[in-house]
This record gives structure tokens, sequence and C-alpha cells, in this order.
């Protein structure tokens, strides 16, 4: 049994590695050299990850999580020809050793003074209070850099669009769960028994950061851009999920802790497939036209089919609508809240309705960014000439969009399978499991908690809507005896219609950008009627990197001039500083 495991895990490997190749040659066109080199940055890529869910003690953590980052650095800079590629991977790499610090500093709390870096030692530690506070904020700190939590963010936003598509899809649908993984496995098995108002600092930061990338991703005008905002605000979500977690279990509500939990590593698998289908997409997309600016796309549908239709699966999944995967996941999520009853507290008892209006809310605007995102590059006229020579996903483009697309149905059309699977986490977590409610009421209806209260069923629900058309479609065969008469589409009265005068992605995006200003740093250069050629320009940035990581920039370059005055280049100079630290050391140790 063993080694056909490992067969199949070798088996598995190579044929990621093969589509991997074939997926980044079409994208880059490189050489089979560099091909190759690629290939096997990917699998150390792949293979770090692996370690890092099983390693056993911080040691080999680190080294797994260290060797993650750097093997994602060689693939996010892979046209490190193009000087904006290497700032962002340069910030990427950055942001991934800050937060690796981060999560350095909490084992060092966590061991409590034994010096045993095993998980079990860590286990066995008794931690007083405050040290489980500083050693969760840290994890928390150090795991939310990876994941990208606002305002820990900044480098997500720059590295998927740097990366090729391949990568950015394992980035997002992947690596950011292993930083999920880190916080769950840190809060629940190392620190045992969380407080319940660490909850939320972690539904505090998780409820902002999908609110704030849902907005950035609605007014973008770069499809990876906007994917990778989309990202932010799903991790953001899952975040959402384990911030509740803890607040249930810390008040004894072990039911309620197990079904947000179960909805947190729900939309985990979700947002793996999704994801990834989507960045796979584009990938196909940018392979066939060399456009990633949503103003120079449109009408793809026509002319690359089966691209389109897989990639409308995954923008369906991510708007959440049923019978996909995301409904699942934020139905949930949403039932978590809406079960909640008889806190503690009555703060919760207030918070609660509010935090459920606010994912309610994120849902609607991810719909409303999947629309512009999906209509505004395969639907409508093309946006230029050169697209009506786009071609289709080559046959390794399309298996690998087809699975994930069947990954992302059939997670939504068998729920109570997945939430057995799930189970066994759940369990282990929270010490408390909802298989056996879910599976009360057989494998066709999904209900949390009982039937009374809420149930869904998403083979029921996509016979229905089958059913709804088919009959519609018959009925109106019926009574109109078959008769079609096909005309043009309605012009508005101007016969000339052209792409220019469809909605564009600055125009989509712009009654959001005017209803939330202040989220944005919006800059406007407004055409004067003396211009000789005048210009329209908005540019829409983040706060968070002017008012944050500027001025940390610019105090490190000022301490650095300042440090590097000490770099004289004489011998001399060298001998007294050793001389100087010498006799302090000597009279300290007098002391």
């Amino acid at each position: 049994m063993a080694s056909m495991k490992s067969l199949a895990a070798i088996g598995s490997c190579l044929l990621a590695g093969l589509l991997c190749s074939r997926a980044l040659r079409l994208e880059l066109g490189s050489g089979a050299f560099r091909s190759c080199l690629l290939c096997l940055q990917f699998h150390l890529f792949l293979a770090s990850m692996g370690l890092v869910l099983l390693a056993d003690d911080a040691y080999a953590f680190m080294v797994a999580w260290e060797t993650m980052a750097l093997s994602s650095y060689f693939l996010v800079t892979t046209r490190h020809q193009i000087p904006e590629i290497r700032r962002a991977g340069f910030l990427y790499l950055l942001m991934a050793h800050v937060g690796a610090l981060g999560i350095l500093l909490a084992f060092g709390v966590l061991q409590g003074g034994s010096w045993q870096f095993t998980f079990d030692a860590m286990r066995a530690a008794h931690l007083s209070p405050q040290w489980a506070t500083v050693a969760f904020l840290l994890a928390l700190f150090g795991f939310g850099t990876k994941a990208g939590l606002v305002p820990l963010h900044v480098w997500l936003p720059e590295a998927h669009p740097a990366a090729p598509s391949p990568v950015s899809a394992l980035m997002s649908g992947v690596m950011l769960k292993t930083a999920v993984y880190g916080v769950l496995r840190v809060t629940f098995d190392l620190l045992g028994s969380p407080q319940w108002w660490w909850g939320l600092v972690a539904l505090a930061l998780g409820l902002f950061s999908a609110f704030y990338g849902v907005l950035f991703a609605a007014v973008q005008t770069d499809m990876k851009r906007l994917l990778a905002w989309s990202s932010i605000e799903n991790i953001g979500l899952i975040f959402t999920g384990f911030g509740i977690t803890i607040v249930f279990h810390g008040v004894g509500l072990e039911t309620l802790a197990a079904l947000s939990l179960v909805a947190m590593l729900y939309h985990c698998l979700n947002h793996a497939f999704m994801k990834s289908l989507l960045f796979l997409g584009t990938g196909a997309v940018l392979h066939a036209t060399g456009e990633r600016n949503l103003g120079k796309l449109g009408g793809l549908i026509r002319y690359m089919p089966w691209v389109a239709w897989l990639t409308l699966v995954g923008a369906l999944t991510a708007s959440g609508l049923p019978p996909l995967a995301g409904f699942v996941s934020e139905w949930l999520l949403l039932q978590t809240f809406l079960f909640t009853t008889n806190l503690p507290t009555s703060f919760l008892n207030m918070l609660v309705p509010l935090v459920a209006a606010a994912v309610a809310l994120v849902a609607a605007l991810s719909g409303y960014a999947m629309v512009k995102f999906f209509g505004v590059i395969f639907l409508g006229q093309p946006r230029e000439d050169k697209l009506r020579h786009a071609h289709d996903g080559s046959t390794f483009e399309r298996i690998g969009l087809a699975w994930l697309a069947t990954g992302c149905i059939a997670l939504g059309l068998f729920p109570v399978q997945v939430i057995t699977a799930i189970d066994r986490v759940t369990r282990l977590l929270v010490e408390f499991g909802l298989a056996e409610t879910v599976h009360a009421n057989g494998w066709l209806l999904l209900a949390p908690t009982s039937v009374q209260r809420a149930s869904y069923s998403p083979i029921i629900f996509l016979l229905v809507v089958a059913a709804s058309i088919a009959f519609t479609a018959i009925a109106v065969r019926i009574l109109y005896h078959g008769r079609q008469r096909r005309v043009p589409a309605w012009d508005c009265g101007y016969p000339d219609q052209t792409a220019r005068m469809q909605d564009t992605a600055e125009g989509f995006g712009q009654p959001i950008r005017q209803i939330f200003e202040p989220v944005f740093r919006i800059r406007r250069h407004l055409p004067r009627a003396a211009d000789a050629q005048p210009r329209y320009e908005v540019s829409v940035g983040d706060h968070f990197w002017y008012w944050l990581y500027e001025p940390v920039a610019r105090v490190v370059e000022r301490t650095a001039a300042v440090i590097g005055l000490l770099q004289r280049g004489r011998i001399a100079v060298y001998l007294l500083y050793s001389f100087l630290t010498l006799i302090t050391v000597l009279i300290w140790a007098i002391r």
C-alpha cells in the first residue's frame, strides 16, 4: 500500500510538472532549458509546501517555509529582465521574510523556556495568558503576512500580476492556504485553549481585509491584479470564519465553533479550485492575445469558447451562486452567524448580526467584480482588431481548466460528502464535528444543525433550474410553433455601434469608486478647454502604501545611510572598532 501511494505521488508530481512546463512554455515562449529550470523550481515549490504540512518541529517548519518563499520568489521573477517584475519580486521576498520573523518569534515564545522546539514540547509548555497572547499575535502577524491580510497585503497585488499565470494559480490556490494551516496549528493545537477575545482580533482583520479587497477588485483594470485583490477578499472571509470559530470555542459553543470551522475549511477548498481556475483562464487569454488590460479585451467568447465557458464556472463560483462551491461555503458561514443566540455578553450579541450583514455585502460586491471580470473580457465586441485572431486554449490548457471546473462543480453538488471528510479536522481542532448531523438527513440534503432551521439541496436545486429552463424552451417552441425571426439587436436608434460604445472596465467600476471614495487614494487628471491634446486619467492607489510603507522605507533608508558612515574603508578605523568593543565587553564582564 505504501509503495502504491509513493508511485501515485510520484506520478502526480510528474504530471503536474509536465503540465506546468507546457503552460509556462506556452505563456513565456521560453526554451527547453529555461522550461526545465522553471519546472525544477516549480517542483521545489510543491515539495516545500508539502514539507510545511508535514513538519513536526519548528526547525523543519522554518526550513520548509523559507524554501517555499525562495522558490516562489524565483518563479515570480521569471521575467526578471523587466524592472517592474524585479521590484515586485523584491517586495514579495521582503514581506515574506518579515512574516517569517514573526513566525520565528512566535515559536520562540511557544517553547516556554524549555528550549525544546518540537511541537510536542510546545503543546506541553505552560504559558501564562500574557505570553500565550503574545504568541498568538506574533503568529497572526507572521502567517497573516503570507496570507495577505490587510495591512500586510501590499506584496500580493504586485506579485501575482508579475508571476506567470500557472505560478499565480499555485500561489493563490495553495500557498496562501499554508498560512491558514499555520495559524490553525498554532492557535488550536500548540496553544490549545485560545481566549475568546483573540477571535475578535482575527475577525476584525479578516472582515476588513475582505471588504478592502473586494472594493479594490471591483475597480481594477488589470485582469490579474483584479484576481489578486479578489484573493485578499477570500482570505479575509476565511479569517473571518477563523475569528468567529475562536469566539465560539472560547465561550463553549462547540456546535457553532465546528460549523464556522467547517465553513472556513470549505471556503479554503473552494478558493483553491476557483482561483486556480480563474488564474489559468487569464493565462490562456494572455497567451492568446498578449493583453492583460481589461480596456483592450472583449468579445473573446467567440474566439475562445472553451476557455470562456470553463472560466465562467470559476467566475460563478467566486460570485457565490448555487449550485457551485462558492455558495455552499458562504451559505455555511452566514448560517453560523444566523444561528447564534444567547452569547455570554451583549456586545457579542450585537456584533454578530453586524458581521453577518458585512459578509453579505462582501459577497454581493464579489459578484459585482466577477460580472465585470467575465463580461469585459469575454462578452461584447472586441476592443482591438488583433483579438479577432485569438485562438482557443490548447489541449493541455483545456485539461487544466476542465478538472478545476469539475472540482468547483463537485464541491457544490456534494457538500455532505465534503463535510464528512472535513469532519476529522474539526474534531481534532475543536473536539466536535458535524458528520452525524449532516448524515442524519441523507446525502441529498445539507442541514448544518436541523432541517427546521435551515437546509439546502444543491442537486434538487440544479434539477429544478434545469427543468424550468427545459419547460420554458418547450413551451415557447410549442406556443410559437417553431417560428423564428432573427434580427439585429436594438441599437438605441444608432446603427453604427462600435466597441467604443460598450461599457469599459473603468466605467464599470466608477460607481464603486464614487460610493467608497474615501477608501481609495484617487488622483484625477481632468482636461481643460485650452489643452491642445485633452487627456482624462484616473489612478486608484492604496492608502496603506503611502501611509505605512513609504514612511517606513524612508526611515530605513536614512538609518542605513547613518550606519553606512561607519564603513570608512580604512583598516585602522576597523581595528579601533574592535578595540572599543573588546574594552566594552571586559568592563561588562568585570561588573
